[in-house]
């Protein structure tokens, strides 16, 4: 073992005692690698508690010096991109480029909330009423808390604290305890920045820790990304503890392909889109709808492709396609191989033939696979697999294809790869998913915008980042308000003139 990650509390790391620990694995070669604190009640109502401090301070605090240490995060961050890219290779398993790809899209949501004097801007009307103005504010919600995955431990809290930051709260992060060591990089650099000690707080651990958030009454809201049934618990504890809760739960994203696409693009995109990450990425496309006669063309073009890809430890530069997080997931992802087949699929690539030999020949792998045939009924279809599994349905027309999405109870992400523009124009009006591309496979909308599915993919009125976000983070407030002209007999501020 060669390193132990505890709590960020106050400006510093936890130097209690913790009852419980556990364990941090490197994927690519099975080993324990060091170990993490779990916080409970005490750390976690250290963390709250630090956050309450630090409030009345930074809620106070200019909004141009708020942006000030924004513009410093960002800058400190993109000096150690390479670094921070490492931790997550190291503890997340996937490749080096795609953990400094991850870094790179945090960073867009920290350059939108380096604006944030203009995002939080107000509207006035002059005379509503006689005499009578009206404005409208923007004020900070407390105390935020967010609670994150492991297949983003720095982008996916970074889709957060920036804008929480930015708007004049404070916040506790609980990240993945998978994954714990970015987050700690994360705030070390925000102090080094000049964010205030407690502003932000990171406290590790499981559900004991997220449960502590979610009833404390000092945290006012909370932000959540992971799988639908763990947001659907989110969202219903945190409200009924009385606060503001966006939960952002799992996808089964669909890829369309017309017959007039380019198969060679589509082929491309469906490899890119669903193996990148070993497939763990919430807007993996997981589902590949071809709308026939193209189906085995499609899939010739795929296999073609899958064939080629290197599968190895994350920090090797060859590597394309990185281990899974954990023995366990590893398992349960290559548990679909056989419930497809036994349900009438073709298992046409099969992952478990990818081995990885010397020192990683005990990694937690899974290499692409390919299922094709599938149908909705089958488990491969209904459930989130989150690894790389690519599941191949076929559809005699677009209606037939439009008719499986609209019907999946998720809905995330979803793409369409066509040159008709008019189909293309026809789908994104109908398909009742929250983000879509058309020749696109990840539709991840950039910072101004906003993330956030419909269906069993989002429990919640707002979309994470983008004004969604400063939204979220913030609640309005109108005033009306009347001052009386000196000619009603107060004092007279006109030229003093001689009588």
């Amino acid at each position: 073992m060669d390193q132990h990650r505890t709590h960020w509390i106050n400006g510093k790391p936890w130097t209690g005692e913790t009852a419980a620990r556990g364990d941090i694995y490197n994927p690519a070669t099975g080993r324990v690698a060091g170990t993490v604190d779990f916080a409970g009640e005490i750390e976690v109502g250290a963390a709250v508690a630090a956050a309450e401090a630090a409030l009345p301070g930074w809620r106070e605090t200019s909004l141009v010096k708020r942006a000030a240490v924004m513009f410093a995060f960002r800058e400190l961050v993109r000096s150690r991109q390479q670094e921070l890219a490492a931790i997550i290779t190291a503890e997340h398993g996937k490749v080096l480029s795609d953990a400094a790809g991850e870094v790179a899209r945090g960073l867009e949501v920290v350059d939108f909330a380096c604006g944030i004097p203009h995002l939080l801007r107000g509207g006035y009307s002059e005379n509503v009423s006689a005499g009578v103005d009206a404005y409208s504010i923007r004020q900070p919600v407390g105390v935020v808390a967010g609670i994150t995955p492991f297949n983003f431990p720095a982008m996916v809290p970074m889709w957060m604290f920036p804008i929480a930051l930015a708007c004049g709260n404070t916040f506790v992060l609980k990240p993945s305890e998978k994954d714990p060591s970015a987050s700690q990089l994360l705030a070390e650099l925000l102090a080094e920045a000049g964010l205030p000690d407690g502003a932000f707080n990171v406290v590790h651990g499981a559900k004991e820790a997220v449960d502590v958030l979610l009833t404390h009454p000092g945290v006012r809201a909370v932000s959540f990304v992971g799988s639908t049934p763990i947001a659907r618990y989110i969202y219903e504890t945190g409200t009924a503890h009385g606060k503001r809760v966006q939960a952002l739960g799992g996808a089964k994203n669909h890829m369309v392909v017309l017959p007039d696409a380019d198969l060679d693009l589509a082929a491309d995109a469906a490899v890119n889109a669903g193996f990148g990450s070993a497939g763990e990425r919430c807007m993996a496309i997981s589902a590949l709808v071809a709308v026939e006669p193209v189906g085995d063309e499609l899939v010739a073009k795929i296999e073609q492709r899958m064939a080629s890809l290197i599968v190895g430890p994350g920090d090797e530069e060859a590597s394309e396609m990185g281990p899974l997080v954990t023995r366990q997931h590893r398992d349960k992802v290559a548990g679909y191989l056989d419930s497809g087949v036994a349900e009438g699929a073709t298992l046409a690539v099969d992952g478990r033939s990818h081995p990885v030999t010397g020192d990683a020949a005990d990694g937690f792998w899974l290499g692409p696979t390919l299922l094709d045939h599938v149908t909705p009924e089958m488990n491969c279809y209904r459930d989130e697999i989150f690894g790389p599994v690519l599941s191949v349905l076929r559809a005699r027309s677009y209606a037939e294809a439009l008719q499986i999405i609209n019907a999946n109870p998720y809905g995330n992400g979803t793409a369409i790869f066509t040159n008709d523009g008019g189909a293309a124009r026809r789908f994104t009006h109908e398909v009742e998913v929250g983000m879509v591309g058309v020749n696109v496979p990840i539709p991840v909308p950039m910072a101004f915008y906003s993330f956030g599915g419909w269906k069993s993919s989002l429990f919640g009125d707002t979309h994470v980042y983008g004004t969604d976000g400063v939204h979220f983070y913030t609640r309005a407030k109108a005033v009306t308000s009347r001052w009386l002209d000196p000619s009603h007999g107060g004092v007279n501020l006109g030229f003093p003139v001689n009588q």
